[in-house]
């Protein structure tokens, strides 16, 4: 006769008994041929079905040894005699941060809506421009300006110079490019071989921004819509940025004016040239050799010839009515 095994190894194949009782393991094993136990020695066999025990009398019954073979037979369970219930099976919630293995959907992106995309006005003009503009009260450079720096110049200018925005003196006079740099523009113009009221001359807003900051996103995108339609009644040969904010407002980039300075953009159609502010030059004179150069391209793509003494005349300065 095999021998007994030791009481430890008893109650511990007792309790897993026990266990596998009660989570119904033992169907699973019920028909499945000898296993070996490669750890314990013990095979696994079969035995004949044990009406259902209670937990304490599963404890305290020993595992069936086997006489003819050291094998332990573990006690098996009929379907029958299993508890039925009809609970449903709940599951644990999902955590917040679990993650999806259903299939993503990947939507394309939504369209930016472009500062441009504004419909023309048919029969536009810079009276009527003026008129919907208003006493602007639409962002909050209204709280502290004095005038509304509208525009100045020509409506069939072949050229129109875009700024930043008013300062002081534009401001008090509600007229663009009136102090320091605006004198220094209207040499500029000069020197194309063209008079000032033969050009026109515009800013991205149109109220002085306080200290004469740079005007902010907010407030470029409340008022460019005008500019945007000053320049489409005006409709000019070519467009002369003056600065970094106006060229990247209409070419809607954040690249420093380096990087394209002096080199030919387009403009909804039309030809842009962007060089350094008026303002720059007067900090920085060496710059004048920078804008004179771009100032010359502009002058061949609008038929102006240059004088020997660096000023041009005109021969085709304006448009025919």
């Amino acid at each position: 006769m095999a021998e007994r095994i030791s009481e430890d190894i008893q109650q511990k194949l007792s309790t897993r008994l026990s266990y596998y009782e009660e989570i119904g393991i033992r169907l699973f094993y019920r028909d499945r041929p000898v296993t070996s136990l490669a750890t314990s020695g013990f095979a696994v066999q079969p035995a004949a079905p044990l009406p259902l025990q209670t937990s304490e009398e599963q404890n305290s019954a020993p595992p069936v040894i086997s006489e003819t073979q050291d094998s332990v037979a573990f006690p098996t369970t009929s379907e029958e005699t299993l508890p039925k219930t009809t609970r449903k099976p709940v599951l644990p919630p999902t955590p917040p941060f679990a993650v999806s293995t259903s299939p993503k959907v990947i939507l394309p992106p939504a369209p930016v809506a472009s500062l441009f995309d504004s419909v023309k006005v048919e029969n536009d003009s810079l009276l009527k421009i003026r008129a919907d503009l208003g006493e602007c009260t639409r962002c909050k450079l209204h709280k502290t300006r004095n005038k509304i720096v509208f525009g100045d110049g020509s409506e069939k200018a072949n050229v129109v110079f875009v700024g930043e925005g008013p300062g002081r003196d534009e401001d008090e006079q509600g007229l663009p490019f009136v102090g320091r740099a605006g004198k220094l523009l209207t040499q500029m113009i000069e020197a194309m071989g063209l008079q000032r009221k033969e050009v026109y001359i515009a800013n991205v807003v149109k109220c002085r921004p306080p200290e004469n900051r740079l005007p902010e996103p907010d407030e470029i995108k409340t008022c460019s819509p005008y500019l945007l339609r000053q320049l489409d009644t005006i409709a000019p040969k070519v467009i002369v940025c003056l600065g970094a904010c106006s060229a990247q407002t209409l070419l809607q980039t954040t690249r420093g004016i380096s990087h394209f300075r002096g080199q030919w953009m387009e403009f909804r159609g039309t030809k842009l040239m962007a060089t350094y502010h008026p303002a720059y030059l007067l900090r920085n004179p060496a710059a004048k050799a920078d804008v004179w150069k771009d100032l010359q391209k502009v002058m061949a793509e609008l038929g102006l010839e240059v004088k020997k003494g660096g000023a041009a005349k005109s021969t085709t300065a304006g448009k025919t009515s």
